[in-house]
């Protein structure tokens, strides 16, 4: 049998730290000195004898759903098990607990980057967000009669932190998918470090009255003064308004000795393309899964969800490991109500995750065999009701 406890000691911890990396293969080994920046009582740790063979760990956030209502969500990382330990159940041992654990704190929704796609459906995850890297050839790229914007400068990337958390706490995103970033979350970028080479940020908007930034740094810089395709990589757009949006833009267009820019994570429906003058200035190198959410309160999720458009559909949800969820719902823009009987269409909890945020379409899924459908038009009505205006997107890593 496995053991899952939850890690307290800092032995542990760095144990766990250790073990997550070894499970990742790529990642670096962690600093022997460096600091710990976890979240008390959320590390989970599952032991085979006195072994420690897998890991887990969340923190505390929220999440943003269509119709801009935050509701208490878990970050779920650093999940990874010994790989001589595999296949033996250790994986669904941690899963289990945690989602247990975090629908016990109050928390409505789960949210994890998936390191592997295939893994994380068997544990009600659904894929419920896609971002974009966009490539910017500053050679072609004009805006096309784009209107005046806030005014650009650049700070200290070293003493900046204070100032960017303040900017994200001051100007919210309402849109579906947004992760607060959180005090932890912002410690754990500044203890990364600055990495190699040059990096900078910049901001939008009044001193004290900024509205948005960019974090970026150019790449290949050894070759940088001969090179005739010098590069930036933004790592981080925080662009809450079309406002924000355009003067960080219009700054990075401006960039002297730079061939090109290139976004890393932008959602699929930014309007970046539609501001220049030469639209396949703009290219879209890859499109990948963001947000793979997990729905650990299923009545209260759809409660706080907004919904529109005529009629109700009734969605029969199958839950196995938090079966209190599963059962029919009635669901209309006048609120959501558990029904007796079958319902009109039947998922699993993984893919009502992935047609919650708007990111999929209940056609969409229907034709991929995911949803059974028992009545026709309900598909029409689903689709209706969980229309969203923007694409969800999160845009941090965690």
């Amino acid at each position: 049998m496995h053991d899952i406890r939850v890690l307290e000691s800092e032995a542990e911890l760095r144990q766990s730290s250790a073990l997550f990396r070894t499970a990742m293969v790529g990642l670096p080994a962690p600093r022997a000195d460096g600091e710990l920046l976890l979240e008390p009582g959320r590390t989970l740790g599952a032991f085979l004898g006195d072994e420690l063979v897998g890991t887990a760990d969340a923190t505390s956030s929220g999440l943003v759903l269509p119709g801009g209502a935050r509701v208490a969500h878990a970050a779920v990382t650093h999940v990874g098990v010994l790989p001589t330990y595999t296949r033996r159940g250790v994986l669904t041992a941690l899963m289990t607990t945690q989602l247990r654990d975090a629908r016990e704190r109050g928390e409505v929704v789960a949210t994890l980057r998936a390191s592997e796609a295939g893994i994380y459906g068997r544990f009600g995850y659904g894929m419920a967000s896609s971002m974009q890297s966009v490539e910017l050839d500053l050679r072609r790229a004009r805006l096309a009669g784009a209107a005046e914007s806030a005014p650009v400068r650049l700070l200290d990337a070293a003493t900046a932190w204070e100032t960017l958390a303040d900017i994200a706490s001051r100007n919210p995103s309402t849109r579906a998918g947004t992760i607060d970033r959180s005090a932890l979350w912002w410690a754990n970028q500044q203890s990364w470090g600055p990495g190699p080479g040059p990096r900078y940020v910049a901001v939008c908007g009044e001193p004290g009255a900024e509205t948005g930034f960019a974090r970026y740094q150019p790449i290949d810089t050894v070759a940088w003064f001969g090179s005739r395709d010098r590069t930036v990589v933004v790592g981080d757009l925080y662009a809450p308004t079309p406002d924000a949006h355009l003067a960080l833009v219009r700054f990075l267009m401006s960039l002297d000795l730079v061939d090109t820019v290139v976004f890393n994570a932008l959602p699929l429906d930014d309007p970046l393309p539609w501001l220049l003058t030469d639209y396949r200035a703009a290219r879209v190198r890859s499109v990948s899964d963001e947000t793979w959410l997990r729905l650990l309160d299923v009545p209260a999720a759809i409660a706080a969800r907004a919904l529109a458009g005529p009629g109700t559909v009734t969605i029969e949800v199958r839950d196995a490991l938090l079966p209190e969820n599963a059962g029919a719902y009635a669901i209309s823009a006048d609120g959501t109500a558990r029904v007796d009987g079958p319902g009109e269409l039947a998922v699993d909890v993984a893919t009502l995750a992935a047609a919650f945020l708007g990111g999929a379409r209940w056609r969409q899924l229907a034709a991929a065999g995911l949803v059974e459908v028992r009545d026709g038009a309900a598909l029409s009505r689903a689709d209706m009701l969980f229309a969203v205006d923007e694409e969800p997107f999160a845009g941090v890593m965690f």
